[in-house]
Protein backbone atom coordinates (compact mmCIF):
# COMPACT_ATOMS: atom_id res chain seq x y z
CA UNK A 1 0.00 0.00 0.00
CA UNK A 2 2.75 2.45 0.98
CA UNK A 3 4.56 1.99 -2.34
CA UNK A 4 1.74 3.75 -4.19
CA UNK A 5 1.72 6.81 -1.94
CA UNK A 6 2.85 10.02 -3.60
CA UNK A 7 2.21 8.95 -7.23
CA UNK A 8 -1.19 10.00 -8.51
CA UNK A 9 -4.61 11.38 -7.76
CA UNK A 10 -8.04 10.01 -8.61
CA UNK A 11 -8.68 10.84 -12.27
CA UNK A 12 -11.97 12.51 -11.38
CA UNK A 13 -10.75 14.52 -8.42
CA UNK A 14 -13.28 17.28 -7.90
CA UNK A 15 -10.58 19.58 -6.54
CA UNK A 16 -8.51 18.94 -9.63
CA UNK A 17 -11.47 19.64 -11.91
CA UNK A 18 -12.33 22.83 -9.99
CA UNK A 19 -8.72 23.99 -10.14
CA UNK A 20 -8.59 23.31 -13.88
CA UNK A 21 -11.77 25.36 -14.34
CA UNK A 22 -10.21 28.26 -12.43
CA UNK A 23 -7.13 28.10 -14.67
CA UNK A 24 -9.42 28.29 -17.71
CA UNK A 25 -11.11 31.37 -16.24
CA UNK A 26 -7.76 33.06 -15.57
CA UNK A 27 -6.51 32.15 -19.03
CA UNK A 28 -9.68 33.49 -20.64
CA UNK A 29 -9.25 36.88 -18.94
CA UNK A 30 -5.62 37.07 -20.05
CA UNK A 31 -6.61 36.07 -23.59
CA UNK A 32 -9.17 38.88 -23.73
CA UNK A 33 -6.59 41.39 -22.44
CA UNK A 34 -4.04 40.10 -24.95
CA UNK A 35 -6.42 40.46 -27.90
CA UNK A 36 -7.65 43.91 -26.87
CA UNK A 37 -4.30 45.60 -26.53
CA UNK A 38 -1.65 43.79 -24.51
CA UNK A 39 -0.33 42.02 -27.59
CA UNK A 40 1.29 45.29 -28.69
CA UNK A 41 3.32 45.77 -25.49
CA UNK A 42 6.94 44.65 -25.90
CA UNK A 43 7.81 41.51 -23.88
CA UNK A 44 4.53 41.71 -21.92
CA UNK A 45 2.48 40.77 -25.00
CA UNK A 46 4.33 37.47 -25.66
CA UNK A 47 4.27 36.69 -21.93
CA UNK A 48 0.49 37.12 -21.88
CA UNK A 49 0.17 34.72 -24.82
CA UNK A 50 2.45 32.22 -23.08
CA UNK A 51 0.36 32.53 -19.92
CA UNK A 52 -2.83 31.80 -21.88
CA UNK A 53 -1.34 28.72 -23.56
CA UNK A 54 0.09 27.38 -20.29
CA UNK A 55 -3.18 27.93 -18.41
CA UNK A 56 -5.25 26.02 -20.97
CA UNK A 57 -2.65 23.25 -21.31
CA UNK A 58 -2.51 22.70 -17.55
CA UNK A 59 -6.31 22.84 -17.33
CA UNK A 60 -6.49 19.92 -19.75
CA UNK A 61 -3.57 17.98 -18.29
CA UNK A 62 -4.71 18.07 -14.66
CA UNK A 63 -7.93 16.02 -15.00
CA UNK A 64 -6.59 13.90 -17.88
CA UNK A 65 -3.42 12.72 -16.15
CA UNK A 66 -4.64 12.71 -12.59
CA UNK A 67 -1.05 13.42 -11.57
CA UNK A 68 -0.34 15.21 -8.31
CA UNK A 69 2.76 16.69 -9.95
CA UNK A 70 0.67 18.31 -12.69
CA UNK A 71 -1.76 19.66 -10.08
CA UNK A 72 1.18 21.04 -8.12
CA UNK A 73 2.52 22.63 -11.31
CA UNK A 74 -0.87 24.26 -11.82
CA UNK A 75 -0.79 25.65 -8.28
CA UNK A 76 2.74 27.01 -8.81
CA UNK A 77 1.69 28.51 -12.14
CA UNK A 78 -1.32 30.26 -10.57
CA UNK A 79 0.68 31.82 -7.74
CA UNK A 80 3.49 32.87 -10.10
CA UNK A 81 0.93 34.56 -12.37
CA UNK A 82 -0.34 36.49 -9.36
CA UNK A 83 3.24 37.38 -8.41
CA UNK A 84 3.86 38.83 -11.88
CA UNK A 85 0.71 40.93 -11.60
CA UNK A 86 1.71 42.27 -8.18
CA UNK A 87 5.21 43.15 -9.42
CA UNK A 88 3.81 44.96 -12.45
CA UNK A 89 1.50 46.99 -10.20
CA UNK A 90 4.13 47.94 -7.64
CA UNK A 91 7.44 48.33 -9.45
CA UNK A 92 6.78 47.54 -13.09
CA UNK A 93 7.84 44.54 -15.15
CA UNK A 94 10.01 44.69 -18.28
CA UNK A 95 9.48 48.42 -18.53
CA UNK A 96 5.68 48.16 -18.21
CA UNK A 97 3.69 49.28 -15.17
CA UNK A 98 0.22 47.75 -14.84
CA UNK A 99 -2.82 49.82 -13.95
CA UNK A 100 -5.62 48.84 -11.60
CA UNK A 101 -8.52 47.36 -13.54
CA UNK A 102 -11.51 45.19 -12.70
CA UNK A 103 -10.25 42.45 -15.03
CA UNK A 104 -6.87 42.41 -13.32
CA UNK A 105 -8.38 42.24 -9.84
CA UNK A 106 -10.77 39.44 -10.81
CA UNK A 107 -7.91 37.50 -12.42
CA UNK A 108 -5.84 37.94 -9.26
CA UNK A 109 -8.62 36.55 -7.06
CA UNK A 110 -9.07 33.61 -9.44
CA UNK A 111 -5.33 32.92 -9.31
CA UNK A 112 -5.44 32.75 -5.51
CA UNK A 113 -8.41 30.39 -5.65
CA UNK A 114 -6.67 28.22 -8.25
CA UNK A 115 -3.54 28.05 -6.11
CA UNK A 116 -5.48 26.95 -3.02
CA UNK A 117 -7.65 24.43 -4.87
CA UNK A 118 -4.83 22.82 -6.82
CA UNK A 119 -2.54 22.68 -3.79
CA UNK A 120 -5.23 20.75 -1.94
CA UNK A 121 -5.77 18.58 -5.02
CA UNK A 122 -2.06 17.73 -5.10
CA UNK A 123 -1.75 17.15 -1.35
CA UNK A 124 -2.92 13.49 -1.27
CA UNK A 125 -0.14 12.57 -3.67
CA UNK A 126 2.66 14.09 -1.62
CA UNK A 127 5.08 11.77 0.17
CA UNK A 128 3.93 11.20 3.76
CA UNK A 129 0.63 12.88 2.90
CA UNK A 130 -1.14 11.17 5.80
CA UNK A 131 1.29 12.64 8.29
CA UNK A 132 1.06 16.09 6.68
CA UNK A 133 -2.71 16.03 6.26
CA UNK A 134 -3.55 17.92 9.43
CA UNK A 135 -1.10 20.70 8.60
CA UNK A 136 -1.75 21.11 4.87
CA UNK A 137 -5.18 22.74 5.08
CA UNK A 138 -4.14 25.44 7.63
CA UNK A 139 -0.96 26.11 5.64
CA UNK A 140 -2.88 26.53 2.38
CA UNK A 141 -5.45 28.74 4.09
CA UNK A 142 -2.71 30.93 5.59
CA UNK A 143 -0.85 31.23 2.28
CA UNK A 144 -4.07 32.14 0.48
CA UNK A 145 -4.90 34.83 3.05
CA UNK A 146 -1.42 36.31 2.65
CA UNK A 147 -1.76 36.26 -1.15
CA UNK A 148 -5.15 38.00 -0.98
CA UNK A 149 -3.76 40.59 1.45
CA UNK A 150 -0.90 41.34 -0.95
CA UNK A 151 -3.38 41.64 -3.81
CA UNK A 152 -5.55 44.06 -1.85
CA UNK A 153 -2.49 46.11 -0.89
CA UNK A 154 -1.25 46.20 -4.50
CA UNK A 155 -4.54 47.31 -6.06
CA UNK A 156 -5.04 49.86 -3.27
CA UNK A 157 -1.62 51.46 -3.79
CA UNK A 158 -0.43 50.75 -7.34
CA UNK A 159 2.66 52.51 -8.64
CA UNK A 160 1.77 55.96 -9.91
CA UNK A 161 1.49 55.97 -13.68
CA UNK A 162 3.33 58.60 -15.72
CA UNK A 163 0.80 61.19 -16.85
CA UNK A 164 0.94 63.18 -20.06
CA UNK A 165 0.75 66.56 -18.39
CA UNK A 166 1.23 70.07 -19.78
CA UNK A 167 1.80 72.73 -20.67
CA UNK A 168 3.92 71.04 -23.31
CA UNK A 169 5.46 71.69 -26.69
CA UNK A 170 4.06 69.23 -29.22
CA UNK A 171 6.47 67.98 -31.86
CA UNK A 172 6.55 66.28 -35.22
CA UNK A 173 8.48 62.99 -35.25
CA UNK A 174 9.13 60.39 -37.90
CA UNK A 175 7.71 57.06 -36.72
CA UNK A 176 7.92 54.26 -39.24
CA UNK A 177 8.22 56.68 -42.14
CA UNK A 178 5.23 58.80 -41.08
CA UNK A 179 5.38 62.21 -39.40
CA UNK A 180 3.35 61.83 -36.22
CA UNK A 181 2.35 64.23 -33.48
CA UNK A 182 4.29 63.61 -30.26
CA UNK A 183 4.70 65.24 -26.88
CA UNK A 184 7.91 66.96 -25.77
CA UNK A 185 9.38 63.60 -24.71
CA UNK A 186 8.81 62.13 -28.17
CA UNK A 187 5.93 59.84 -27.17
CA UNK A 188 3.30 59.36 -29.86
CA UNK A 189 -0.06 61.03 -29.27
CA UNK A 190 -3.43 59.48 -30.08
CA UNK A 191 -7.06 60.35 -30.55
CA UNK A 192 -10.08 58.23 -29.55
CA UNK A 193 -12.86 57.63 -32.11
CA UNK A 194 -15.80 57.91 -29.64
CA UNK A 195 -14.63 61.39 -28.48
CA UNK A 196 -16.05 64.60 -29.93
CA UNK A 197 -14.39 67.96 -30.42
CA UNK A 198 -15.86 69.16 -27.12
CA UNK A 199 -15.94 66.03 -24.98
CA UNK A 200 -13.69 63.14 -23.90
CA UNK A 201 -15.34 59.85 -22.96
CA UNK A 202 -12.11 58.27 -21.70
CA UNK A 203 -12.14 58.11 -17.89
CA UNK A 204 -11.34 55.62 -15.15
CA UNK A 205 -9.35 52.61 -16.35
CA UNK A 206 -9.44 53.99 -19.89
CA UNK A 207 -7.57 57.13 -18.80
CA UNK A 208 -5.11 54.95 -16.89
CA UNK A 209 -4.13 53.16 -20.10
CA UNK A 210 -4.40 56.32 -22.20
CA UNK A 211 -3.26 59.30 -20.07
CA UNK A 212 -4.86 62.52 -21.36
CA UNK A 213 -2.58 65.35 -22.49
CA UNK A 214 -3.51 68.05 -20.00
CA UNK A 215 -2.77 71.76 -19.96
CA UNK A 216 -2.45 74.04 -22.99
CA UNK A 217 0.42 72.80 -25.18
CA UNK A 218 1.98 74.90 -27.92
CA UNK A 219 2.98 73.80 -31.40
CA UNK A 220 6.64 73.16 -32.08
CA UNK A 221 8.37 73.39 -35.47
CA UNK A 222 6.63 71.42 -38.18
CA UNK A 223 3.39 70.98 -36.26
CA UNK A 224 0.43 72.14 -38.28
CA UNK A 225 -3.23 72.01 -37.37
CA UNK A 226 -5.27 73.72 -34.69
CA UNK A 227 -4.48 73.34 -31.00
CA UNK A 228 -7.32 74.01 -28.58
CA UNK A 229 -8.50 72.64 -25.23
CA UNK A 230 -11.59 71.12 -23.67
CA UNK A 231 -12.61 70.81 -20.03
CA UNK A 232 -12.77 67.28 -18.67
CA UNK A 233 -15.15 66.17 -15.92
CA UNK A 234 -13.61 67.46 -12.72
CA UNK A 235 -12.29 70.65 -14.33
CA UNK A 236 -9.01 69.41 -15.84
CA UNK A 237 -8.03 70.98 -19.15
CA UNK A 238 -7.22 68.57 -22.00
CA UNK A 239 -5.45 69.49 -25.22
CA UNK A 240 -7.05 68.82 -28.60
CA UNK A 241 -5.55 68.78 -32.09
CA UNK A 242 -7.83 69.53 -35.04
CA UNK A 243 -10.81 68.78 -32.79
CA UNK A 244 -9.46 65.53 -31.33
CA UNK A 245 -8.68 65.26 -27.58
CA UNK A 246 -5.13 63.94 -27.21
CA UNK A 247 -3.69 61.03 -25.22
CA UNK A 248 -0.51 59.00 -24.82
CA UNK A 249 -0.49 55.20 -24.47
CA UNK A 250 1.21 53.24 -21.70
CA UNK A 251 2.17 50.56 -24.22
CA UNK A 252 4.67 53.03 -25.71
CA UNK A 253 7.69 53.16 -23.43
CA UNK A 254 10.08 55.06 -25.70
CA UNK A 255 10.05 57.60 -28.55
CA UNK A 256 9.54 56.18 -32.02
CA UNK A 257 6.80 53.74 -31.01
CA UNK A 258 3.14 53.78 -32.03
CA UNK A 259 1.85 50.57 -30.45
CA UNK A 260 -1.55 52.07 -29.78
CA UNK A 261 -2.42 52.83 -33.41
CA UNK A 262 -5.63 51.18 -34.65
CA UNK A 263 -6.22 49.36 -31.36
CA UNK A 264 -9.83 48.61 -30.47
CA UNK A 265 -9.56 49.10 -26.72
CA UNK A 266 -11.64 50.64 -23.90
CA UNK A 267 -14.73 51.00 -26.06
CA UNK A 268 -13.44 52.21 -29.40
CA UNK A 269 -10.64 52.60 -31.92
CA UNK A 270 -7.47 54.56 -31.20
CA UNK A 271 -5.45 56.33 -33.89
CA UNK A 272 -2.15 58.15 -34.02
CA UNK A 273 -2.08 61.71 -35.38
CA UNK A 274 -0.29 62.13 -38.72
CA UNK A 275 0.98 65.63 -39.51
CA UNK A 276 0.46 66.78 -43.07
CA UNK A 277 1.30 69.94 -44.94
Amino acid sequence: MGSHEGTSLPRRSWLGIAGAALLVASGAIHLDLYLTGYRTIPTIGPLFLLQVIAAFALAVAIPVTGSWLVAAAGAAFAISTLGGYLLSLWVGLFGFTEVRTTAGIVAGIIDVAAFATLTLAAAPGLPHARDLGRRILPAVAAASVVALALLVAAVSTPKTQPVATGPDVLKSRDVGGVNLLTNANGLTLYWFAPDTSTKSVCYGSCAAYWPPVTGSPSAGPGVTGTLTTITRTGGTTQATYDGHPLYTYIGDNAPGQANGNNLNLNGGLWHDVPITG
